[in-house]
């Protein structure tokens, strides 16, 4: 069993049979994926999350009850960390810690509710497509068929995006929206929601740091070429 299917509600009433697995790959690499995912798309997740059936909406709620130990609404590093272990999915620090940066949007340091609903939701895969259309209603907020400049920054304002707002919300839509017309329609919503890797949706600072990165690598590999051939 994987960390996905301990997010099944039918987990929940079984929990003495879940066998102890470490974090797979696969669950791995959907945490880094989530990480590199923008605002928008992060946004969305909550917006389906926040539209679970009931019983699925139960299921996530208790398993995140179970492991908030002081009952203040949110989870530790700690309580995360020993709740998975209690779950029988004992996690290494350095996964538990990648879990907490992908999943702690406001950034406090701890996962509440509705992060770990959110994470949870992606861990998952969104594969009701009704699910998405209602997301996709929730931003096209004036039923036009499309999700245009106001209407995501509209959305995205309790994001906190700061003083570079128009410039977040100008590449999410230069990115998602394949005819370059200015606007999101469904089909190119579903194609961002259901692709694998964000690479185009990272955030421009993420791209600038990872460019950095690489450039001074090559440089650096560059200068040892140099230096061993006049050697």
């Amino acid at each position: 069993m994987t960390v996905e299917e301990v997010l099944e509600n039918r987990w929940i009433q079984n929990a003495d049979k879940v066998p102890n697995i470490p974090l797979g790959e696969h669950v791995r690499t959907r945490i880094k994926q989530f990480s590199l995912m923008n605002k928008f798309k992060k946004k969305v997740l909550r917006v389906v999350a926040a539209k679970l059936p009931d019983e699925q909406v139960h299921g996530l709620k208790q398993m995140f009850h179970m492991m908030d130990k002081d009952k203040n609404g949110n989870l530790t590093f700690e309580e995360l960390k020993d709740g998975l272990h209690v779950i029988g999915q004992p996690v290494q620090d350095p996964d538990v810690q990648m879990i907490m940066d992908a999943a702690d949007i406001d950034g406090n340091g701890m996962l509440n509710c509705e992060e770990f609903m959110t994470l949870a939701v992606h861990l998952r895969r969104i594969s009701n497509n009704e699910q998405l259309r209602q997301a996709f209603l929730f931003f096209d907020r004036n039923d036009t068929g499309f999700i245009e400049f106001e209407e995501l920054r509209e959305a995205l304002f309790d994001e906190h995006l700061g003083a570079n707002n128009d410039q977040v919300v100008h590449d999410i839509i230069f990115y998602a929206h394949l005819d370059k017309d200015g606007r999101i329609s469904y089909p190119e919503f579903e194609a961002m929601m259901t692709t694998g890797m964000d690479w185009k949706m990272a955030s421009r600072q993420y791209s600038r740091v990872m460019l950095s990165a690489l450039s001074m690598k090559l440089f650096k590999e560059k200068s040892m070429q140099l230096k061993n051939q006049i050697v």
